[in-house]
């Protein structure tokens, strides 16, 4: 297995920037929020899943064993993991679109 240890603080901050510097060098090959491609159908895909009629039947099953959980072991972290297991899986793809997508508005940007 590859094991990459940082021996000064500083190279961490120079292979960051340097990332970041190809990044902003090619910004063709830095396509995080692109709509078309050949993942894009599959995004779709997985999108109308999670939200469509098994993505809730899978959530709602998350949620009920979260609750028998955390009845059984009398515990509040089996029902909240339980509860945000699902409410993670239905609300995913529309946080994933909503960070990929982010733009500044004119009246966000203060002078």
């Amino acid at each position: 297995m590859f094991k990459f240890k940082f021996n000064n603080p500083f190279q961490f901050l120079f292979l960051s920037l340097f990332m970041f510097g190809v990044a902003l060098l090619f910004p063709d090959l830095v396509q995080a929020a692109s709509t078309s491609g050949p993942l894009s159908d599959v995004y779709t895909s997985l999108t109308e899943w999670s939200q469509g009629n098994v993505g809730k039947t899978i959530s709602l099953g998350m949620i009920l064993v979260g609750i028998v959980a955390g009845i059984a072991r009398q515990s509040l972290m089996s029902f909240a993991t339980g509860i945000g297991g699902g409410l993670g899986l239905y609300n995913a793809s529309t946080i994933i679109d909503t960070v990929f997508n982010a733009t500044l508005h004119a009246g966000m940007i203060h002078h």
